[in-house]
């Protein structure tokens, strides 16, 4: 494997897998990083690949003697629960491991001085989780001492750690292996990548997206059906996306019912898309627009950063209600717009049925990891398998949505706005 793609490791797997399974992976099994034959011919080395995830023969944790912990932060997205659950259930019935600790209100969770007692997990407690949003564990945004998390891992004689979140998440998680590495501790520390967004690198899709795209047809749908309804009406939905546009491109794909779609990836000049709702205005008397969170920003104030550091956003959706409206004003065209914003619904709704599978397996393939001995990684879907990633290469950047690319052209020809808003 090229070792920029190595999974590091915290030791040697002395124990045999003592659970029943036919089904093993082999440490040196690994899935193309780019599985085209176009790069297969070009390529003059070693192709790069990512470990596959999965269960190892040999594992370096003892289960009779092991403390297993999990810890959620940063926003809610739909599957938090389910992947608590898929952790206890996994560890308790498949593993034997009988300590496991919900650490309580993020990354806080992890610091002594906050006084957030662990929740002791035992499969009675979480057997219903699932069916709500949620974690309840609870959430917190922001960095905390890392030698401070560290010396609370340490004292607790934590085995391993499950770190479900972001990038912010998966950055501190990094810095926490790194450290209890250098202090020459034994603690395998395994991301679960969530980030509604799916803005991770080097994963096709984080949980919580579809059942994002899902919910957002209600209110596509809704302002559909309000623009249709009176004459000149236009509809705007904002959606979730501070960086990367995939919900809000996923669900006008899914809705078909989107006129134009508005996306932090591709720049828009108010001009040309005032321009292009007249001409729509004119011809179709209606027109539905979706607008991700993190589009125009260049248009509106922001209000400096939150706990975790990220930029505060402006409200692109009120901006454009009003510069919609005055603009058709000024033209003498009455319009009526109607405005609807669904986040905080969407993001704190249970998982739906394709998410919660996609959680368990996420939670499944962690533990496999973090028995083997397996540290500073996050489990990843990529080529149709599941996979171990770097934490530094998943992190290294957000993936976004490449205009150049056929998803975009696919937005294109489903809306039939403009490629040139600019």
């Amino acid at each position: 494997m090229a070792e920029d793609f190595k999974i590091d490791r915290i030791g040697e797997c002395k124990y045999n897998c003592s659970f029943d399974s036919t089904v093993f992976v082999k440490d040196n099994e690994g899935v193309l990083i780019d599985a085209t034959i176009s790069n297969h011919q070009k390529c003059n080395q070693e192709a790069l690949f990512l470990e596959r995830a999965g269960p190892r023969e040999k594992i370096f944790f003892d289960p009779n003697n092991t403390r297993a912990a999990i810890v959620t932060c940063g926003g809610l997205s739909p599957g938090l629960n389910d992947v608590i659950r898929a952790v206890v259930m996994v560890l308790w019935y498949r593993y034997g491991v009988k300590e496991i600790l919900g650490l309580r209100y993020g990354f806080e969770g992890l610091v002594a001085s906050y006084n957030h007692e662990p929740l002791a997990l035992k499969p009675e407690l979480v057997e219903e989780i699932h069916k709500d949003g949620g974690t309840i564990l609870g959430t917190s945004r922001g960095p905390q001492d890392v030698s401070l998390m560290a010396d609370f891992l340490l004292e607790r004689k934590i085995d391993m750690l499950f770190a479900v979140g972001g990038d912010g998440t998966q950055r501190a998680a990094l810095a926490l292996s790194n450290e209890i590495k250098k202090r020459g501790g034994a603690v395998s520390i395994v991301g679960i990548p969530k980030t509604i967004d799916n803005d991770l690198l080097f994963t096709e899709r984080t949980f919580g997206f579809k059942t994002a795209v899902a919910m957002s047809q209600t209110p596509i749908t809704g302002a559909h059906m309000e623009a249709k309804a009176i004459r000149n009406g236009i509809g705007i939905v904002k959606l979730m996306g501070r960086d990367s546009g995939f919900i809000a491109v996923y669900a006008t794909l899914a809705s078909s019912d989107v006129n134009l779609v508005l996306i932090p990836e591709v720049p828009f000049s108010l001009e040309k898309v005032f321009a292009y709702l007249e001409d729509r205005i004119k011809t179709k008397r209606h027109a539905v627009i979706v607008v991700a969170e993190g589009a125009g920003q260049e248009y509106v104030p922001n209000h400096g950063t939150d706990a975790s550091g990220n930029k505060k956003l402006g409200d692109i959706g009120l901006f454009l209600k009003a510069r919609i409206t005055g603009y058709f004003e000024n033209r003498k065209i009455p319009v009526i717009v109607r405005y609807i914003d669904p986040s905080y619904t969407v993001r704190s709704a249970p998982a739906n049925p394709d998410d919660s599978i996609f959680c368990f397996q996420l939670a499944e393939n962690a533990i496999h990891a973090a028995m083997s001995g397996r540290t500073g990684m996050v489990v990843g879907l990529w080529n149709g398998y599941f996979v171990h990633v770097p934490i530094q290469h998943a992190v290294k950047s957000r993936k976004k949505i490449d205009p150049s690319r056929l998803l975009w052209q696919s937005v294109l020809d489903n809306t039939g706005q403009p490629r040139d808003l600019v």
